[in-house]
């Protein structure tokens, strides 16, 4: 039997999808996300007329520094492979949050639109900005209230776009 909350539901859904079934669903819906806060996020750049953020980069080569696993190639090849590795960081954070709300609705939890939206939200801005601020490429304490924006609103498409999918999923 479901019990409900001020947040959610908790309890076996209607649908008996697998818990491997609900972990990919929340990787398309985490996908899905990624490619609305990308989409958000190019806007913004466009409207602006503000540059590409080099913090993902920075990432991964302090990342690449701390494992001691140095990125191979010349420097032109090099620095091609940061750019490269620098929006994957940000999908394989986008995913790997849609995969922890799919195990969360595989356990049995249904949040409702707002409180699901803000904890998706809140959650990947923990996933995305954690890493920076812990490796010291970025102090959010710092940031303007422009800097805010630009990077909650996109997360908020993102979390958005991954509560609306997922609840399409659990759907009759």
């Amino acid at each position: 039997m479901a019990k409900r909350t001020p947040v959610g539901t908790f309890g076996k859904g209607k649908r008996g999808i697998s818990t491997l079934g609900w972990a990919l669903r929340g990787a398309a819906a985490g996908a899905a996300g990624s490619t609305a806060l990308n989409a958000v996020t190019y806007l913004d750049m466009t409207v602006r007329g503000r540059g590409t953020s080099s913090t993902p980069e920075q990432t991964v080569e302090r990342l690449a520094e701390k494992a001691h696993v140095p990125i191979p190639g010349d420097e032109e090849h090099r620095q091609n492979r940061v750019q490269g590795l620098g929006p994957i960081t940000g999908l394989v954070a986008g995913v790997g949050v849609g995969v922890g709300v799919g195990l969360l609705r595989a356990s049995g939890f249904r949040s409702q639109p707002l409180v699901g939206t803000l904890l998706t939200t809140l959650a990947v801005l923990v996933a995305a900005n954690g890493p920076m601020t812990v490796l010291g490429v970025t102090d959010p304490r710092t940031w303007s209230a422009a800097d805010w924006a630009a990077d909650v609103v996109p997360h908020l498409a993102y979390g958005a776009v991954v509560k609306t999918t997922m609840d399409a999923f659990d759907r009759p």
